[in-house]
C-alpha cells in the first residue's frame, strides 16, 4: 500500500525529514519499501504484515509515529449537525456474522465532482475520482482504514436493510457488472425483497450511486472474517473493503466512519442528515490482559525503564490500569503489573508477549546490544560433516548451484521414483503432497521445471538432503544427494564451444565426488531404476553395496512433465558414502627416472565393459604400472559386428631404475594375456 507522509501530518506534528521517517517506520515493524517522488508529491511504498489491518491507512501509521517521537495524536472528530432523530430500519439475522451496523441516511444531496485534494489523494492509491459520494467513501478507507459503502437510498426496495444468508440460487449484479450466483454460505446486505450488496466485499450495480441520485444511506459495519474471506475465494473477488475484513476491521471503528463519510459528502454536496442506526448485534473483542512489566527483561533483556514501557503502550492506544508491584522483579526494580485493556483496532494482541514486542519494535530493534547469549559446553561437529562439506564444495567447483526442495511429495511421485514405504502425514500441509519424501528426484525436477517455466534452460543444480522410509511408528531417515544438468556446458567459457550436456558429463562428475573417498574402485553396471532411460542410465556400485544411479530421464517422464530437452540425473545414498573414510592427501615423491608409454589397439566383446578390463589389469600387480588411459573407442567399418576397437594407453615408470624394452615387452606379454582371458585380443 502507499502512504502519504504529507497526509500523516495532519494528525501527528513530525518534524524529522521524511526519509528519516521512512527508516524509523521500517525499524519499528512498519516497513516503506521504497520512496517515490519528493516534496509535498513524496509517496511511501509501504510493507504492511497481514497481521496489522490497523495500519493499513493513514491514521494508524500516524499513530505508529505518535509513539516512536513522543507526540500527541490528532483525534478525527467529524463535525456534524444535529439530524434527524428518527431511527433507520436495520435488522441483523447473522449476528455471529454480522457484529455490527451503522447506517447514516442523507437526504437532498448534488452529486457533483470531488474537490481538487480529495481527487488528489486517491490517485495515492490510484483510485480515480468518481463523484463526491463514492469518492468520501474510497477516502475515509485511505484515510482510516475501515471499509464503508453507500445505496442510493431510494432504489433500497421498502427503505429498510436486512443482513441475512443469500438463498439458494439467489442472484447479485455487482458494482463490476458482474451477475453472481450466491450460496447460503454468503452474507449479504438485502433490501425488503433482494440482496444489494455482498457484505464486505462489494455492493450491488442497482443500488449504486448515478447523477440522479438524491439521497443516499451510509453504511459501516463489521463482518466475521472467515465469513468474507470464504465468500470471496469462491467468487474469485479481491476488493479493498475484503481485504481488511478478511484480516480483521475494527469493530468500534463502525460508527467514525459513517460519521466521516457523512462530514465528506455533507460538505462537497450538500444536503441534510436524515434517519440514522447504531445496530450492535454481539461485540468481538477480547478482555483485558495481565502484563508485568518485568518480563520485559527478562524476554528482551535489556532494562527499559517502566515509565518507557508505559508511554508507548498509552501512545499506541492499549489502556493500563496498575494493579501493583511485580513479584519476578528484585525489589529495587521499578517493574509494575498492569491490567491493560487492548483498544478494538489492534485485533493482533492476545498473549502478554504480544504486549512486550510492542515495546521492543517501538524502542527500535536497532538500539538492543550486539550480544552472545550465554553458552556452556563446547561446539561438537558431526561424524558427517566434514565429507559433507567436501562433497558441497566439490559440487559447487563443478559448476552446480545448491538448491533445496519441499520435504513433501505426491502420492504418485512416492511410488515412481522409489521403493521404499513412503510415510503418510496426519496432517498434510496439501491434499496434493500428503508423504514424507523418499526420494529427491520429484523435488529436483520440480525445481527444473521451474526454471524452464522461466525462461532458463542451461541449469545445474544440486540437493543434499533427506529422505523417509518405514511407518508413522517407526521412522528411518537417510541422507541422499541429488544433483541434474541440462542445458548446455561451458556457456560461459571463452575456450570452449557450448555444447549440451551428456551421460559422460554426469558419469564424470560422479566419477569426481566419489574420488573424495578412499574408495578402490566403482563400478557402472546398467540398466538403472525404469525411471531413467533404459539404454543412457547406470547403477553406481562400491563393491556389493549400490551406492546410487545416474544416467537420462525416462522420455515418457520428460513428455509428461513437458520437458523439452534431455535431463540428466544422479543420486547418491551418503550414508553408504559416509562409511568409507575421505582419500587422503598422501605426498609421493618424483621418479628421477622417465616414464615409458605403450599402446594397446585392441578387440574386444561388445558387453565387455573398460572397468572390467581395468580391473584385470591392474590385478596383474605390476609394481611399475603408472596408469591405465583408454583413449580412443571405433565401432563399424573394418570392426566385426558386436566387437569394439580400444586404445588403451599404459604409462610404467620405476623410482629405483631406468627401465629397459625387455622390462616392458615383458609386462606387455602379461597384458595381452589377461586381455585374452576376457575374450579380447590385439586388433591386427
Amino acid at each position: 500500500m502507499r502512504i502519504s507522509p504529507n497526509w500523516l501530518r495532519e494528525f501527528v506534528d513530525i518534524t524529522v525529514e521524511d526519509s528519516r521517517l521512512a527508516e524509523d517506520l521500517t525499524h519499528a515493524g512498519i516497513a516503506v519499501e521504497s520512496i517515490v517522488g519528493s516534496g509535498e508529491k513524496t509517496i511511501f511504498e509501504m510493507e504492511i504484515t497481514t497481521n496489522r489491518v490497523d495500519a493499513m491507512n493513514h491514521y494508524g501509521v500516524a499513530r505508529e509515529c505518535s509513539a516512536i517521537y513522543d507526540i500527541n495524536l490528532k483525534p478525527i472528530t467529524p463535525k456534524l449537525a444535529q439530524g434527524n432523530t428518527q431511527q433507520f430500519p436495520v435488522e441483523i439475522r447473522e449476528p455471529e456474522l454480522c457484529g455490527r451496523y451503522t447506517a447514516r441516511a442523507i437526504r437532498d444531496i448534488r452529486i457533483e465532482k470531488s474537490p481538487r485534494y480529495i481527487a488528489e489523494r486517491l490517485l495515492i492509491e490510484d483510485h480515480h475520482a468518481i463523484n463526491n459520494v463514492a469518492d468520501a467513501t474510497n477516502y475515509t478507507l485511505m484515510e482510516l482504514g475501515h471499509p464503508t459503502h453507500a445505496f442510493d437510498l431510494d432504489r433500497l426496495e421498502g427503505g429498510k436493510i436486512v443482513v441475512r444468508r443469500a438463498k439458494a440460487g439467489e442472484k447479485l449484479k455487482t458494482l463490476d457488472g458482474v451477475q453472481r450466483e450466491l450460496t447460503p454460505d454468503d452474507l449479504v446486505i438485502a433490501a425488503a425483497a433482494r440482496p444489494v450488496g455482498l457484505a464486505g466485499i462489494m455492493g450491488g450495480y442497482d443500488t449504486m450511486i448515478t447523477a440522479d441520485t438524491h439521497n443516499v444511506l451510509i453504511e459501516s459495519a463489521w463482518f466475521d472474517p472467515a465469513t468474507v474471506r470464504r465468500t470471496a475465494r469462491r467468487l474469485g473477488m479481491h476488493t479493498d473493503a475484503s481485504h481488511r475484513f478478511e484480516r480483521g476491521a475494527d469493530w468500534a471503528a463502525t460508527t467514525l466512519a459513517c460519521d466521516r463519510v457523512a462530514e465528506l459528502v455533507l460538505a462537497t454536496g450538500g444536503g441534510k442528515l436524515a434517519e440514522y442506526q447504531d445496530c450492535i448485534a454481539r461485540n468481538p473483542t477480547h478482555g483485558p490482559i495481565q502484563f508485568d512489566s518485568g518480563e520485559v527483561r527478562r524476554i528482551l533483556g535489556l532494562d527499559i525503564p517502566d515509565s518507557e514501557v508505559s508511554r508507548i503502550l498509552r501512545r499506541l492506544g492499549f489502556g493500563l490500569e496498575r494493579k501493583g508491584r511485580s513479584t519476578s522483579s528484585p525489589p529495587s526494580s521499578s517493574a509494575e503489573v498492569y491490567k491493560v485493556e487492548i483498544p478494538t483496532w489492534r485485533t493482533d494482541v492476545e498473549r502478554e508477549i504480544d504486549l512486550i514486542e510492542e515495546v521492543a519494535r517501538i524502542h527500535g530493534f536497532n538500539n538492543f546490544a550486539n550480544t552472545l547469549p550465554s553458552f556452556s559446553g563446547a561446539v561438537v561437529e558431526q561424524p558427517h560433516e566434514r565429507p559433507q562439506q567436501k562433497l558441497r564444495a566439490r559440487l559447487l567447483a563443478l559448476g552446480y548451484d545448491e538448491a533445496i526442495s519441499p520435504t513433501f511429495i505426491s502420492n504418485s511421485d512416492s511410488q515412481r521414483f522409489s521403493s521404499a514405504q513412503a510415510i503418510a502425514l496426519e496432517n498434510p500441509l496439501s491434499d496434493e503432497t500428503p508423504l514424507m519424501r523418499n526420494s529427491l528426484l520429484p523435488g529436483m525436477l520440480d525445481m527444473i521445471a521451474c526454471n524452464f517455466n522461466r525462461g532458463t534452460s542451461d541449469i545445474r543444480l544440486f540437493e543434499l538432503g533427506n529422505v523417509f522410509d518405514g511407518t508413522t511408528q517407526e521412522v528411518n531417515q537417510h541422507r541422499h544427494a541429488c544433483f541434474s544438468a541440462t542445458g548446455l556446458l561451458d556457456v560461459f567459457s571463452v575456450m570452449q564451444t557450448p555444447r549440451s550436456s551428456d551421460f559422460f558429463d554426469v558419469k564424470g562428475d560422479a566419477e569426481n565426488l566419489l574420488a573424495l573417498f578412499a574408495i578402490e574402485s566403482v563400478d557402472f553396471v546398467a540398466p538403472a531404476s525404469n525411471y531413467f532411460h533404459p539404454g543412457r542410465s547406470a547403477k553406481i556400485s562400491v563393491g556389493r553395496n549400490v551406492v546410487g544411479e545416474l544416467g537420462q530421464l525416462h522420455p515418457d517422464i520428460a513428455a509428461e512433465r513437458k520437458f523439452k530437452q534431455d535431463v540428466w540425473l544422479a543420486w547418491l545414498d551418503l550414508d553408504r558414502l559416509y562409511s568409507v573414510p575421505l582419500r587422503e592427501p598422501r605426498y609421493e615423491r618424483l621418479s628421477r627416472y622417465p616414464s615409458i608409454e605403450r599402446d594397446f589397439s585392441l578387440l574386444l566383446d561388445a558387453g565387455m565393459s573398460y572397468e572390467r578390463l581395468r580391473q584385470a589389469i591392474a590385478a596383474l600387480g605390476i609394481p611399475e604400472l603408472r596408469s591405465i588411459e583408454a583413449h580412443e573407442l571405433f565401432r563399424g567399418g573394418a570392426v566385426p559386428e558386436g566387437k569394439y576397437s580400444l586404445l588403451l594407453r599404459l604409462t610404467f615408470q620405476s623410482w629405483e631404475r631406468t627401465l629397459r624394452d625387455d622390462d616392458v615387452a615383458g609386462w606387455s606379454q602379461q597384458v595381452i594375456a589377461a586381455v585374452n582371458s576376457l575374450g579380447g585380443s590385439l586388433r591386427v
